[in-house]
């Protein structure tokens, strides 16, 4: 008899767990806002631009390490760094949304042509991006990543002259 109650009481409790609370899937505008960061994802590997201010508010901030930038300077960005990496290519580790934000951990892969400040060849890196939504649309973004990774990219950049290099120290 102590064992039926112990199961039925189980059952019971994993019953109120899965049905309580937010359980049970992702909210309308958490889905809303992951196919809007799916949206601008999409448009780095096109350089499909048209549905951006579908997805990116009027207002929104882009906090890069050049200043906080506009949708319009997104925009340019997408056209550009699609001009300088043709076979460019975003793949989704992971993606996390909800009412407010969506956490994506990205991999760019692609070969660069140099124009974008990155060394010219093949690269591989990743990142992880956070996007903050009100109304279904960007609001805010912010790009990190890993250090190794900058660093790896920064040992590939052409250095200054030796003579350069003294009169900066």
């Amino acid at each position: 008899m102590k064992k039926f109650s112990f199961i039925v009481s189980a059952g019971f409790v994993c019953l109120l767990m899965s049905c309580g609370g937010k359980g049970g899937g992702m909210s309308a505008a958490a889905k809303k806002n992951l196919e809007a960061s799916q949206a601008v994802t999409k448009a780095f590997d096109t350089g499909d631009t048209s549905k951006i201010n579908d997805v990116i508010a009027a207002d929104f901030v882009d906090h890069t390490d050049r200043g906080d930038k506009n949708r319009d300077s997104l925009k340019a960005m997408i056209v550009a760094w699609k001009a300088a990496s043709k076979d460019s290519k975003t793949e989704v580790i992971k993606e996390l949304a909800d009412d407010d934000y969506v956490f994506s951990w990205l991999r760019f892969t692609g070969t660069s042509d140099g124009s974008m400040g990155m060394p010219a060849g093949p690269y591989d890196m990743s990142s992880i991006e956070v996007v903050k939504f009100k109304d279904g649309k960007a609001i805010e973004h912010w790009g990190f990543m890993e250090m190794r990774e900058m660093m790896k990219m920064m040992a590939n950049m052409p250095q200054p002259p030796a003579d350069t290099a003294k009169k900066n120290q």
